[in-house]
């Protein structure tokens, strides 16, 4: 098992930024690879970002967060981040983190597969 708590949201103006963490604890943190996403009120689910377990950490973005949001990983300390840049009103959702421990890089995690689901954190951006 993996538990995955995310934290770091909150309520922000257009053009601000934020900085979600997700710990993580259970297992080998370096054995998953990780994945962002995000859920608006009467939407589905929709992928953000991923990140994969390997050395060289390849990192993966939806279109509608390129260049925009940055995702990182701290080994030593079990934690991904995801650096959220020029925010707008249409990025507020809940965010939420997750780990897939397969060996295919990012596809399971673009897919919305994971084997661990974190809770979530409220990100909201105002006009």
């Amino acid at each position: 098992q993996v538990q995955l708590v995310e934290s770091g949201g909150g309520l922000v103006q257009a053009g601000g930024s934020l900085r979600l963490s997700c710990a993580a604890s259970g297992r080998t943190f370096s054995n998953y690879n990780m994945g962002w996403f995000r859920q608006a009120p009467g939407k589905e689910r929709e992928f953000v970002a991923a990140i994969t377990k390997t050395s060289t950490s390849i990192t993966y973005y939806a279109d509608s967060v390129k260049g925009r949001f940055t995702i990182s990983r701290d080994n030593a300390k079990n934690t991904v981040f995801l650096q959220m840049n020029s925010l707008r009103p249409d990025d507020t959702a809940v965010y939420c983190c997750a780990a897939d421990g397969g060996p295919y890089g990012t596809s399971r995690l673009r897919r919305a597969q994971a084997d661990y689901w974190g809770q979530g954190t409220q990100v909201t951006v105002s006009s």
